[in-house]
């Protein structure tokens, strides 16, 4: 796998040390745990308070996209990427930890899973998820992925604050049946039985989906009937799937005009 993008003020790369990905852990640790006041593990024997990180099993495993401002090399965002054969290695993922995931099992085609995504909180400049999501797809393309997937994490554990939302998801954008991830997890919200007859307001649906959901949703993404409890990270997350073939072309050329 190879990414060297630059797009106005962003550049897009891989990690190619230990200490890119280092950084990238310290990113995420800002936005998971202490950009919203949770303790997480602390920063470990070896590390000062300012080196505190947001690491797990899969780094190793994983690809890690850096998204920097190509003036400073300030990172501004970063995600991972484990790449699969295809569907029989599904039970490989992070995702499979959360989610029932046997019907995925029969998909042919080779999948990759984008996980750990996060913006640095003190940039707000949308071209930064445009670059993101133009790195992405130059690998879509480079890589033959014929599924994207991973899961995408709403704010908080209070599902009545994303009624909303929810109640879009259960209409709308519910995964095949084909795919249907089934309840693994303890402590899930079954948004789609209990919201799917609720007359949503669109305006606040849209306003409380999180901006990588609403990516994946304009594209042709589809997602779990239920939203897995996270209360280590203080969040909802649904499972959420996109196969490349689905995205409308309008879309997709949008996005390889990002990757050029």
């Amino acid at each position: 796998m190879q990414l060297a993008l630059r797009k106005g003020r962003y550049s897009a790369r891989l990690a190619a040390t230990q200490q890119d990905v280092a950084a990238a852990q310290r990113l995420r640790y800002l936005c998971f745990i202490s950009n919203r006041g949770l303790t997480g593990s602390g920063p470990g024997p070896d590390r000062t308070p300012d080196d505190a990180r947001d690491c797990d099993a899969f780094d190793d495993r994983c690809h890690h996209v850096l998204v920097e401002e190509a003036a400073s090399g300030t990172l501004v965002c970063c995600f991972r990427l484990l790449e699969l054969a295809d569907g029989a290695e599904i039970g490989q993922s992070y995702s499979a930890q959360y989610y029932e995931l046997s019907a995925l099992r029969s998909y042919g085609g080779r999948m990759v899973e984008m996980g750990r995504f996060c913006i640095h909180p003190a940039w707000h400049d949308p071209d930064i998820l445009r670059v993101a999501w133009g790195a992405l797809a130059r690998i879509v393309d480079q890589e033959r992925i014929e599924m994207l997937f991973g899961c995408s994490s709403f704010n908080g554990t209070e599902a009545e604050a994303y009624r909303d939302a929810f109640t879009v998801l259960a209409q709308r954008h519910l995964a095949p049946k084909c795919w249907l991830p089934k309840v693994k997890a303890p402590d899930v919200f079954r948004f789609a039985r209990l919201f799917r007859r609720n007359k949503p307001d669109a305006r606040l649906a849209m306003r409380g989906m999180p901006p990588l959901l609403r990516s994946y949703l304009v594209m042709g993404g589809w997602v779990s009937d239920h939203a897995v409890v996270d209360r280590d990270l203080g969040t909802l997350h649904v499972f959420t799937g996109l196969e490349i073939r689905a995205i409308p072309p309008s879309r997709a050329r949008l996005m390889r005009a990002d990757a050029t």
